[in-house]
């Protein structure tokens, strides 16, 4: 019987391709779009992460959810400083959310306070997929905008706090396999995790929408 984390990883395979293979983020990675469009998409991270990190002090003593509240991964400070970069030092008064993002980060703020099963789904599909594929549009944005190598502007993508990323996905693999819950509420995560890909992928569509490649 395979493990929880190899269940969650191939259950929500189909969505995760389709995340990754959207038109705006093989625009974005292929070097077509322009820096606006990076500093666009980094802004709608933050709303996201926002949401995320906004419940983790509530969710730290949680005994499902309380595990996976791990400092080390936060993302929030990191993107204020590339949005600082970007945006410049007002960023703040311009920081819009796409439709799609708003409903995003309400389904992330939803689950933190309803349903912390819920929110553990939201968390995988967004740190882990930042540790792992995060790592090419860090390499792909400092080879197409000049960014220094892992300054300003792709902080985000840089986990200086966790020096052996394999290792630390190791050990979240196996927060997950261990996550007391039946398998019902499994099954339940599972399908969150699925849905936090569609999300992503409606945030990606609206941001195809803003940056629309000339025919």
């Amino acid at each position: 019987m395979d493990s929880f984390s190899t269940l969650i990883r191939t259950a929500s395979h189909e969505q995760h391709v389709e995340a990754e293979t959207s038109t705006f983020m093989s625009d974005l990675l292929g070097g077509r779009l322009g820096v606006d469009a990076y500093a666009r998409y980094t802004e709608q991270l933050w709303f996201v992460y926002e949401a995320l990190e906004s419940a983790t002090q509530r969710l730290a003593s949680d005994p499902v959810a309380g595990p996976f509240v791990r400092p080390e991964l936060f993302r929030l400070a990191a993107l204020e400083r590339d949005l600082a970069h970007l945006r410049g030092p007002d960023w703040r008064s311009t920081l819009t959310a796409l439709p799609a993002t708003r409903a995003y980060a309400e389904r992330v703020t939803e689950c933190a306070r309803d349903w912390p099963a819920g929110y553990i789904a939201h968390h995988y599909t967004r740190y882990l997929g930042d540790l792992s594929g995060g790592q090419i549009i860090r390499d792909r944005a400092e080879k197409t905008w000049g960014f220094t190598k892992k300054g300003d502007g792709v902080r985000f993508y840089v986990f200086e706090e966790i020096p052996n990323p394999a290792a630390f996905k190791r050990g979240y693999r196996e927060l997950l396999d261990a996550v007391a819950v039946d398998d019902l509420e499994k099954q339940r995560i599972v399908a969150e995790c699925k849905r936090a890909f569609a999300l992503n992928t409606s945030v990606f569509r609206g941001l195809g929408e803003e940056f629309p490649l000339s025919a």
